[in-house]
């Protein structure tokens, strides 16, 4: 688990990550000067506290941005005034806490979302148990992966290639056969292309760009794959 701390102000930052490392002291944290840090950083982190007042691009901006690419971050707000506190709603914070706070309601807030972490981490590792691997016949070799693990597929001249995050694995077949097997969570946006909404970065009127690679939207499914992606964040809980 990885606790981020974003606040323009390091005497703030430093405050907050005293306040973790004596609850969580043996976790990750990691700290931000502005929002644009956030967004840049190559891995986001399960937890983070976001200063609203900040100069360039405020925590209300920073948390729409982070929403388009991380549907799961839990979202704490921290500042100085309550005039925020509906917009928060918008993006799905967690919680909103007004500086200066106590030790004990931080101490609260921060047990209650690490308490949610977890309770979603158990959630993903059950539905893991219960869906089964695929096994892909390659060069001679039976590959066996799991479908939570595919990023994307496509397919040319009757060879589907199965990219994930590590590897490409390329194999003689019918999308239309891998498409049946991976489940809910994988949409067919192209009839070349698979792909699996858990790794959705952002995406257009004609591309969906994903954590490794791109996929095409074929014009006419373009509003069926809006509402699926919908859907499908309805369904993870993702506020």
């Amino acid at each position: 688990m990885q606790i981020g701390v974003c606040d323009d102000q390091k005497e703030m930052r430093d405050i907050i990550i005293d306040q973790v490392k004596k609850l969580y002291p043996a976790e990750d944290i990691v700290s931000y000067r502005s929002g644009r840090e956030v967004l840049d950083a190559l891995h986001c982190p399960d937890i983070l506290f976001l200063d609203i007042q900040m100069p360039q691009m405020d925590g209300l901006e920073t948390a729409r941005e982070l929403r388009k690419v991380n549907r799961q971050m839990i979202i704490i707000f921290v500042t100085v005034t309550e005039d925020y506190v509906f917009r928060s709603f918008d993006v799905g914070a967690f919680h909103y806490l007004i500086k200066p706070f106590e030790d004990e309601k931080f101490a609260e807030v921060l047990q209650n979302a690490v308490r949610q972490y977890n309770e979603r981490k158990k959630e993903r590792m059950d539905i893991k148990k219960e869906t089964p691997s695929l096994i892909i016949t390659a060069k001679g070799k039976h590959i066996t992966i799991s479908p939570e693990d595919i990023v994307y597929a496509e397919v040319l001249d009757r060879k589907v290639t199965i990219h994930t995050m590590d590897s490409d694995i390329e194999y003689y077949g019918k999308l239309k056969e891998l498409e049946k097997k991976v489940g809910e969570d994988f949409y067919r946006s192209h009839r070349a292309y698979l792909i699996n909404f858990n790794f959705i970065r952002k995406y257009d009127a004609t591309t969906i760009y994903l954590k490794k690679g791109k996929a095409f939207i074929a014009k006419q499914n373009y509003h069926d794959f809006v509402k699926c992606y919908l859907r499908f964040n309805q369904r993870r809980g993702k506020e």
